[in-house]
């Protein structure tokens, strides 16, 4: 029934599938219900199929439900049913697409992890090459403190490196081999699972055979893993979207990444990074979706569990294409250095007021209300803090000096943050030092 049918897009398995099949054969072979003879015809005959499928040649007929179902009747096609049919001894799809969906997620994980690894150099990077730049730094989006350029990136490179992190732990438990599990109650004729999970490549054997068929907690889990991903990502493109207005012209996207408008020729719309904002909600969704098919399951395996393979294989596609536009965006982007520059105004340095009369030996709660009514009085006067006379700063505060002209000034409110995580040069640098680092041993 056509209704049940997952060729379509599950024949993207095809070579996982024809892997997880050589090894099973292997494993029989060793129990000797396949001869060496037999063990080398169906290896060579997976290989044709194989290379059928790598150059588009092979044909889907209308008996082949799924991949599973292909692969085995075109392996009886080449080398006949009589040996092709010993292959599926013992075994069943439900742990063969186990298998294969372990198998595909393992090699896309470690993909992605490369593309991400490759967002954050691009980071570090930019924030080493850009770390004179200065910039407001903005809470509930107002002004609020000078801080680095290079200080505003990291601070996105240090989401995505726990990503990066995450994704180690993801990657861990999909290495779990589900083969030899057979339909649910196991293998009937003591095939070796041990070996079967060495000879591709995973770390451990699924411990129940049972629970194998049906575990999809590796797809809730990269689905989850991307979906955080993709908030970070869909937030940093924000960020970037907002600076690159012309209300604050920080930024310029290059063209690469922009587009123009069909009516209005003076636009240029970020529009791949709008793009990005607008499938992280898909990917989400995908993780929603899949939790609400997932939750009401019966033990074991159950056709619902086939409604996994599309959520993973679209986020998977999603993840990779975002990560890889990331990197050229950021990699691309031009910061207006001047225009940051002239966004800073005196009245963020007034937290800087309160430090300076701190060290004068006043009660940080009594400066932050001195630098309040400093900061009132100069709104009344319609001038900016640092343009208030001396005797009326005193007539506020009476330990002012004339020593507080030193405070306004921006490079040494930024070097002043000098602590671990802060925005001053030496921070900054220890900062990408630290990310770099863990990068190679990631």
């Amino acid at each position: 029934m056509e209704f049940n049918r997952s060729v379509s897009f599950d024949n993207v398995f095809y070579k996982v599938d024809i892997q997880g099949s050589i090894t099973y054969a292997k494993g029989l072979h060793q129990l000797k219900i396949l001869t060496q003879n037999e063990l080398q015809q169906i290896i060579s005959g997976l290989g044709e199929v194989e290379r059928e499928w790598a150059e588009r040649k092979f044909i889907i007929k209308g008996t082949d439900e799924d991949i599973h179902t292909a692969n085995e009747r075109r392996l009886s096609e080449l080398i006949g049913s009589s040996i092709a049919g010993k292959l599926h001894t013992g075994r069943s799809r439900n742990d063969q697409i186990a298998t294969d969906m372990r198998l595909w997620a393992r090699g896309q994980l470690f993909e992605l992890e490369k593309l991400l690894k490759g967002v954050l150099l691009v980071c570090t990077a930019r924030a080493r090459s850009d770390i004179s730049a200065l910039m407001p730094g903005y809470t509930h989006l107002q002004r609020a403190q000078p801080i680095r350029f290079s200080h505003w990136l990291l601070s996105h490179a240090a989401f995505l490196l726990n990503d990066l992190h995450r994704l180690k732990g993801v990657r861990e438990r999909v290495s779990v081999c589900p083969l030899g599990a057979g339909a649910l109650a196991g293998n009937p004729y003591g095939i070796d699972r041990q070996f079967l999970a060495d000879d591709l490549g995973f770390a451990s054997v699924h411990m129940n055979s049972l629970a194998a068929v049906a575990d999809r907690d590796f797809v809730v889990e990269t689905l989850q893993w991307a979906s955080l991903l993709m908030g970070h990502l869909s937030r940093l493109s924000e960020d970037i979207v907002l600076y690159s207005t012309a209300e604050f012209g920080f930024f310029r996207v290059a063209d690469a990444y922009s587009t123009g408008s069909s009516l209005m020729p003076q636009k240029r719309n970020p529009d791949s990074l709008e793009l990005i904002r607008g499938k992280a909600g898909r990917v989400i969704g995908q993780a929603c979706g899949f939790l609400a098919t997932f939750k009401s399951l019966p033990t074991s395996y159950n056709k619902d569990l086939q409604e996994s393979v599309e959520p993973l294989l679209d986020c998977v596609k999603t993840v990779s294409i975002c990560l890889s536009i990331m990197q050229g965006v950021l990699g691309s982007l031009e910061i207006n250095v001047e225009k940051m520059k002239s966004a800073l105004t005196f009245e963020m340095l007034a937290t800087d007021v309160a430090d300076y009369l701190v060290f004068k030996g006043i009660p940080f709660r009594d400066t932050h209300h001195i630098a309040s009514s400093m900061v009132r009085t100069a709104e009344e006067r319609g001038v900016s803090i640092a343009e208030l006379p001396l005797q009326d700063l005193q007539q506020i505060e009476p330990l002012f000096g004339s020593d507080v002209v030193q405070v306004f000034d921006f490079e040494k409110s930024v070097e002043k943050r000098s602590s671990i995580g802060g925005t001053s040069r030496q921070s900054v640098l220890a900062q990408i030092v630290s990310i770099e680092n863990l990068l190679v041993k990631v």
